[in-house]
């Protein structure tokens, strides 16, 4: 009897052995992981750009409605500008260079020139002009 006892326990633990080996040798599917790798970059790029579409929507633009505006501005170097900003009823020009800006002139406020029509700009669709001014 004690006999047959070890013989089943022999062919049990012979067959979880073969059990564990063959669950060992086990490939990991790799295209599971791929495919919720990809779906959580999809997502974290689609709450980027979401959250960057909410913050441009949330700014706040006033345009003119400010105390001041820039009038023109005219690139003499390469990282040096002269800057005309319209404040009240004068103009200032500044002269802007990295860390650096100085008032060149105080002039008083005067009509702007109605600018050329561009031949570009003429060829475009009515509503394309609207958009793009509205922009």
């Amino acid at each position: 009897m004690r006999m047959r006892y070890q013989l089943f326990v022999l062919i049990g633990l012979s067959i979880l052995a073969t059990e564990a080996s063959a669950q060992a040798t086990v490939v990991p599917s790799t295209s599971g992981s791929l495919t919720q790798m990809a779906l959580a970059l999809i997502g974290v790029l689609a709450l980027l750009i979401g959250s960057l579409w909410l913050l441009k929507k949330l700014t706040v633009q006033r345009g003119d409605a400010g105390l001041m505006r820039i009038v023109s501005a005219t690139a003499v170097g390469g990282r040096e500008r002269i800057v005309i900003v319209e404040v009240g009823s004068t103009w200032l020009v500044l002269g802007v260079a990295p860390g650096r800006v100085s008032a060149l002139a105080e002039i008083p406020r005067q009509s702007l020139p109605e600018p050329a029509p561009n031949s570009a700009a003429a060829a475009l669709p009515d509503w394309l002009q609207k958009f793009m001014r509205g922009r």
